[in-house]
């Protein structure tokens, strides 16, 4: 890995691309500072250090703590993410976009693009507008001179930070190194580590035990184990050999070759938790909206609150809530994970595909058979990737009730682990390109 990277810097192209990514990264990391205008950013500051509601932790996890400081980039990129999948979902059902999609080359990829740009800015206005409104009336001393004026700057702040950090992760796919948005993601997530490390530190040596260091090491070696895991069920895969038969065409004879179909464990990546994370939360944002009051007390709503935030939080929340969380949380996991899988990998048209081309799978018949038995090793790599993310994603809500504040949960170190694997890979094959030699061993 060091050695690619020392390669990569003696290289006067890749060198330019990686100083541009991170000239771009550091540009997000100053706007995670920018204030949004009309907002007390010292009184905003105390208000949430006595407030027990985290409901938006993951959001400010990714956006580099912007969130909680209320920044011009508050919002992140989740707006894009959100108006990207529902992108995907349309072109399942409408042929048109469909088409689009699959077949429209690279003027259709600009539509699509297009189009989901303009539902960024829709999703974040509105997104917008209901984070002012849930300030305003869960804190209203932060808000100088509240009225239309104001609610105006404020959302337009915000939708105008979210255009900004497409544009920079744009770039950065575009003319830098690694996926722009993914590495946004990578960056406020990794911007929490130094808080991390303290607060394992503390745990540690602030008081001195045996027993807070002992747990202060099993932290470390658990995170240790967990990061590896993932690691390797990332870059597992299954490969289904593949046989082209020989044929003649004029004078020349093509085919005869042997090849695999490599089927990733988890092929759906982490936009199952993504999608199970936002169903979750969703009935507690649209009680914090429009019904602030019924927070924290008894009653249908107040229960439902709780029940629905132990995905962000175990503050305030009682552990049956958690359990009951953490059930529903994985089921959904599970259920996106085959539904996104399928979504995006179809057996019936690999194997026509195959067939096509005068290939086979060593001892099943083309057609029909092949695409049931590629279908039933893809439904057994899904059951096995959804139980991972799911694990994944609910042990970190059980840790929540002992004395760590750790900034990494299960859905940040898959995003973290994913993004650096896919980094570096990109970063080889630029070398790859340019004819480097031993850079792999």
């Amino acid at each position: 890995m060091f050695k690619t990277i020392k390669n990569a810097f003696k290289t006067p192209e890749v060198r330019k691309k990686i100083l541009l990514t991170l000239l771009l990264i550091v540009i997000f990391r100053l706007g995670c500072w920018i204030v949004v205008p009309g907002v007390d950013s010292a009184e905003l500051a105390n208000q949430l250090s006595q407030s027990t509601n985290t409901l938006a932790g993951l959001v400010n996890t990714i956006s580099g703590g912007a969130f909680s400081r209320l920044s011009i980039f508050a919002m992140s990129i989740t707006p894009y993410i959100t108006a990207s999948i529902i992108i995907q979902l349309l072109a399942m059902i409408i042929p048109a976009l469909e088409k689009l999609t699959k077949e429209g080359g690279e003027e259709g990829r600009k539509k699509v693009n297009f189009y989901t740009k303009v539902l960024t800015l829709v999703l974040a206005a509105v997104e917008a507008t209901g984070i002012y409104i849930s300030y305003s009336k869960s804190y209203p001393d932060i808000i100088f001179n509240p009225g239309l004026r104001t609610a105006v700057i404020f959302v337009l702040s915000l939708v105008t930070g979210t255009s900004i950090l497409t544009w920079l992760g744009d770039q950065i796919t575009n003319k830098g190194i690694g996926n722009g948005i993914s590495m946004l993601i990578f960056v406020g997530i990794v911007s929490g580590l130094p808080d991390a490390t303290v607060s394992v530190f503390n745990l540690a040596f602030r008081p001195f035990t045996t027993i807070n260091f002992l747990i202060a090491l099993a932290v470390i070696i658990g995170a240790v184990i967990l990061i590896s895991g993932v690691v390797f069920v990332q870059e597992a895969e299954r490969k289904i050999p593949v046989q082209y038969a020989k044929k003649v065409v004029g004078r020349k004879m093509y085919g005869g070759q042997n090849t695999h179909i490599p089927m990733k464990l988890v092929m759906a990546g982490v936009m199952p938790i993504i999608f199970a994370s936002s169903f979750m939360t969703f009935p507690a944002m649209l009680i914090q909206i429009f019904s602030p009051s019924s927070i924290g007390k008894s009653g249908f709503l107040g229960g439902l609150y709780q029940f629905s935030i132990a995905t962000s939080t175990s503050q305030g929340v009682g552990l049956g809530f958690v359990i009951a969380n953490a059930i529903v949380y994985l089921l959904l996991i599970l259920g996106f994970t085959y539904f996104y899988t399928y979504a995006t990998f179809n057996p019936a048209e690999v194997a026509n595909t195959i067939k096509k081309n005068g290939g086979f799978v060593p001892g099943i018949r083309a057609g029909k058979p092949t695409s049931d038995y590629i279908g039933s090793v893809l439904s057994k790599l899904t059951l096995f990737g959804g139980f991972f993310l799911s694990i994944i994603a609910v042990i970190p809500m059980f840790m929540r009730f002992t004395p760590l504040n750790l900034a990494f949960g299960g859905t940040a170190i898959l995003i973290v682990v994913g993004v650096a694997l896919e980094f570096m890979q990109q970063l080889e094959s630029q070398l790859l390109v340019r004819h480097y030699k031993g850079f792999l061993e």
